[in-house]
């Protein structure tokens, strides 16, 4: 009886902690349910499940976010928003433009390969022919900053005489996406076809270093 009474208490101040931390209680739930959603996809992930693993209660789940679409909607948001606001803090403007380009392109090549559950919960929301993304113009509004970062980084580069004329920023922002997404979403079947070579910490490295080169290759004014 005295073990329940201490439980119970302890449950007590754990709910008094999440009111006075809301922001913090939405950052957990948020980075469970992208878990729960990258490994099990939209149909297949259980608010229970979710609750279960969080810090807080169902209920509280369902206050914050409405339901399971207006949970994953925000865990959309949330993925889209860490890889800009990383891109953003890369401070490129003072860089000379071929410098900017490679660094960028090198950031969104390390932003994917540590964040796979990023990879997945967008091959998730193709498979929802990107239903929530269309509603969201917090989704578009991040994304076209990113064609316009690009955009300012080209530009320069035009200016200076080191860039071809005839690219597009957003076949640009593609070429690094596509190399980039790749190397995530076919990681497992590309490794038991032709080995581990290139997705060892050495073979990342020097892929890394490959992209970038690629991306400066197809803009290069040479």
């Amino acid at each position: 009886m005295e073990s329940q009474r201490q439980a119970e208490a302890g449950k007590t101040v754990q709910r008094q902690r999440w009111k006075q931390d809301p922001e913090g209680v939405r950052a957990n739930i948020l980075e469970v349910a992208l878990k729960e959603f990258a490994d099990r996809g939209l149909s297949g992930a259980r608010m229970d499940e979710i609750a279960a693993k969080t810090r807080t209660s169902k209920r509280m789940i369902y206050y914050y976010f409405g339901d399971k679409d207006g949970l994953y909607r925000k865990v959309l948001e949330q993925t889209y928003r860490k890889v800009r606001t990383g891109e953003k803090e890369l401070m490129l403007d003072h860089l000379a433009p071929k410098e900017a380009l490679r660094r960028l392109t090198e950031f969104t090549f390390d932003h994917h390969s540590r964040n796979p559950d990023f990879i997945r919960i967008v091959m998730i929301e193709n498979i929802h022919h990107g239903e929530y993304l269309k509603h969201s113009d917090l989704i578009r509004g991040l994304n076209q900053e990113a064609i316009s970062r690009i955009e300012a980084i080209y530009d320069k580069g035009l200016e200076q005489g080191v860039f071809r004329r005839g690219c597009s920023p957003l076949a640009i922002h593609w070429l690094i996406s596509a190399l980039s997404f790749f190397n995530v979403s076919n990681r497992v079947t590309f490794s038991l076809l032709f080995g581990d070579a290139l997705h060892n910490h050495a073979g990342q490295l020097d892929l890394r270093s490959q992209v970038a080169d690629a991306v400066l290759r197809f803009v290069a004014d040479e």
